[in-house]
């Protein structure tokens, strides 16, 4: 009798442990559903609507934190982010390195059929198996035709002293450094030190005509400056709120070409919610979906099909009128280079006093 008592007290505890450990809402707990979801990207380039629409479809809780640079999001892949995170936005630059270094985990594809939306073109045999691209930016020059001083048709027109006081401009390094390397004649991903120090040198001369940097379509509208470095989303955004008014337009480089930069979701190693992370790539490709998306969001976009249900305003819009879609490059891994470009990033910061 004694003994059966004790078989059920000791039946009664494993089960409470087991009911315990159960109500876990990991990804990895069997047959539960992850009811959160915890992603790290930049601010401002998500519809708050768009993440109302998938919490209330799927009972999902999305987390939002928010970064300040592609380093912050390096910085917490390679230091093990599977413990906070569940997506985490980058860049290409950095897919190769995170990918060889094993910060990533490897996407089921099967549970994401909205990806056979993006357009291969765009996405890489090899990092389909890790990423979705998300949006995608030209990184371009644009101007106010009635009060920039030149016509800029060149990298070196931004350096010549009628720009002084007349210029913004995005940041970061390896936005700012391919500009100079091709200026100067050399590769945009040039991981020669001497060729690095003397785009910091042209930079130098380039910060003396820069009023502000970060998002300065602001700047632009209220007349504050004539041109700037940006993205064709802070283009178009600035050319919405000019309206009939608008008189920026596109500079148009013949020569010189412009980077095409993406912006993708990953799934950092060891996330807890790998299955609302596959939810939420799954909604966000979905055409519809994106199509709104892009109504507050208004970047150049990899998803054909989304592109396709967009509105004609937006497929048809100033900031993506230009003819030298073609004449791009891209940010490539430069390895162990990222220290020297860091180095003469960091002296240009402190030129600038920032």
């Amino acid at each position: 009798m004694k003994k059966k008592l004790l078989a059920l007290i000791l039946g009664l505890i494993v089960m409470f442990a087991f009911t315990a450990c159960g109500g876990s809402d990991s990804g990895d707990s069997g047959d539960t559903a992850s009811k959160e979801l915890n992603i790290f990207m930049w601010s401002d380039y998500l519809s708050d609507d768009v993440v109302a629409d998938f919490e209330n479809e799927t009972g999902i809780k999305v987390n939002l934190s928010y970064m300040n640079d592609n380093a912050d999001s390096v910085n917490k892949l390679t230091a093990g982010a599977g413990d906070e995170y569940d997506l985490i936005m980058t860049c290409d630059a950095y897919m190769e390195s995170l990918i060889k270094g094993g910060y990533l985990e490897e996407l089921d594809l099967s549970q994401i059929p909205n990806s056979e939306n993006i357009n291969k073109a765009y996405w890489s045999e090899e990092n389909q198996k890790y990423c979705i691209p998300y949006l995608m930016n030209y990184i371009y020059v644009v101007y106010d035709t009635e009060r920039c001083p030149i016509e800029i048709t060149c990298y070196n027109d931004l350096i010549k002293p009628e720009m002084k006081g007349q210029l913004g401009s995005i940041d970061g390094a390896r936005n700012l450094f391919p500009i100079a390397l091709i200026a100067l004649g050399y590769d945009p991903n040039s991981t020669e030190e001497s060729e690095i120090a003397e785009a910091y040198e042209w930079l130098t001369k380039y910060n003396e005509n820069v009023v502000a940097y970060g998002s300065t379509e602001t700047n632009i509208v209220n007349g504050t400056i004539s041109a700037m470095l940006t993205y064709d989303g802070n283009t178009a955004e600035a050319m919405a709120t000019m309206g009939d008014n608008n008189t920026l337009t596109v500079a148009p480089f013949k020569k010189d070409p412009v980077q095409l930069g993406f912006d993708l979701y990953v799934i950092p190693k060891g996330a807890k919610h790998v299955d609302a992370a596959n939810a939420f790539l799954n909604y966000i490709t979905d055409p519809e979906v994106m199509a709104k998306n892009l109504i507050e969001n208004p970047y150049s976009c990899p998803n054909d099909a989304a592109v396709a249900a967009a509105s004609e305003e937006y497929r048809n819009g100033p900031a993506f009128d230009f003819d030298y879609k073609e004449n791009i490059f891209f940010q490539e891994d430069v390895g162990d280079a990222i220290k020297i470009y860091d180095k003469y990033y960091q002296k240009l910061k402190v030129d600038t006093g920032e």
